[in-house]
Parts: C-alpha cells; structure tokens; sequence
C-alpha cells in the first residue's frame, strides 16, 4: 500500500457510509483529509472523534450542488494549502420513483448533487493539481449507471454522467500527470439501503453472486490503490467492487 504522509485529500459525503470509510482509511495512512459534509452536525463531530482529533482530518460544511460555495471552499484551501494531492467524490443521494410519478424536485436534486457536484469540486480540484503536475481523482459511481433500476432513473442518469465525465476528463488531464477515475460500488451496508423491504434486500442480495452486500471498508480499499502512486497508469477506468455482479 502506498504511504499518504504529506498528501492532502479531499473527500466529498465525508461523514456517512463509504465517504466516511475512505476518509477514515486515508488517515490512517498518514494523509491530511479535509472532508465536507452537508448538514448533518453530528455525523461529523462522531467522525471527528473517530479520527482521534488529529488535525489532519478537518471538516467543512459545504453544499457541492453549490458553485459559490464550492468556489469559498476552494479559495480557503488554497491559501491554506496551496495544493490538493487527491480529490474522492462520494456525495450522494437518492430520490426513487418511477418516472412516470418522478417530481422535477427528485430528478433535479439527485442530477445537482451527484453529477454537477462531481463537476463542480473536480474542476476546482485540476487546477490546484496542476500547478505541481500531479493528481488523484476518484468519483464514486454504480452499477446502475449500466443495468438500470426501475425507480432509479434520476440516479442511474447521474452515475453514468459520471463515467462520461470520468473518461472525458482523464483525457484531458493524462499529460499533467493527473489520474480520473471510478470505483463502483454494488450493493454495500450502508443507510442507501434504508428504506428497502425485506424481500427488496433479499432479491437483491440473490443478484450477488458472493451472496452479501459488501463493506464500506472494502471500498475504501479499492479508492485507496486508485489513489495511490503505484496506480499512474491507470486513468478513465471504472474499477468495480460489487461482488460479481
């Protein structure tokens, strides 16, 4: 595994699920974490003690869907910091219904926050990293973005946005020595799947062929080699860990 000592990483949905996973992991491996979250106070002061109260895991309350206020975040690190090493993009909601019954509200917000949010933080984030040639950049997507679920349309059309973007952007950044690239999660043990019956979990997990839903920890494993230097040539790829599905 390749050190993180002296990195500064951005992590996006810092507090809850895979987003917490990974900024969890990275401190662990010697990085500094500079994590946003949304709204929820008290799933941030809960990663704060998680993370031993280092300050090499500070947290920020930052809308991502939010062009001002992704432009204040980054002007306040780039002062402090003058540079991002790596930049994890794992906000995200859902808002499901078919979408004959879908609210312009529902198809909107999912669209904002998964999709332009990616856009907004890592646009930002290219030209930090260009000023010393180096990259990391890992958007979190689904597997969704290629089967489809019905009910999901607004969230499988922001994954696969994500990958359009992923590749486009890794085309364009490849020669800066900066790295683009996707972890899919399949089904893993988090509040997204709150809310699902019994019988939807149960169907679900018959699709796994390793018959369980993943771990946020593994996850966080696969967004760690991708974000490592060992991983430069690697970029536009799409890494899935979703248990063969």
């Amino acid at each position: 595994m390749d050190s993180f000592a002296h990195q500064i990483a951005v992590v996006t949905g810092a507090t809850r699920g895979i987003g917490r996973a990974v900024s969890l992991a990275l401190l662990r491996e010697g990085a500094t974490v500079l994590g946003i979250y949304q709204h929820n106070r008290q799933a941030a002061d809960v990663l704060l003690q998680e993370g031993g109260g280092t300050d090499r895991l500070q947290l920020f309350q930052c809308d991502v869907s939010d062009e001002d206020q992704v432009n204040r975040f980054y002007a306040e690190i780039e002062e402090r910091f003058s540079t991002i090493d790596i930049l994890v993009n794992c906000a995200g909601i859902r808002r499901d219904a078919v979408v004959a019954m879908m609210k312009n509200d529902d198809w909107r917000s999912v669209i904002d926050i998964n999709l332009t949010g990616s856009f907004l933080m890592a646009r930002q984030a290219v030209l930090l990293m260009m000023k010393k040639k180096y990259g990391r950049i890992i958007n979190i997507t689904s597997p969704v973005a290629h089967l489809g679920f019905a009910g999901q349309a607004n969230y499988a059309a922001s994954k696969a946005g994500q990958i359009g973007m992923t590749r486009s952007l890794a085309k364009e950044t490849a020669r800066k020595k900066i790295t683009v690239n996707c972890v899919s999660p399949g089904f893993i043990e988090t509040d997204f799947l709150d809310g699902l019956t019994h019988d939807q979990l149960d169907g679900y997990k018959a699709m796994v062929p390793m018959r369980r839903f993943g771990r946020v920890e593994e996850v966080a494993e696969a967004v760690l080699f991708l974000a490592g230097r060992s991983s430069s040539y690697i970029t536009g790829a799409v890494l899935d860990v979703n248990g063969g599905i």
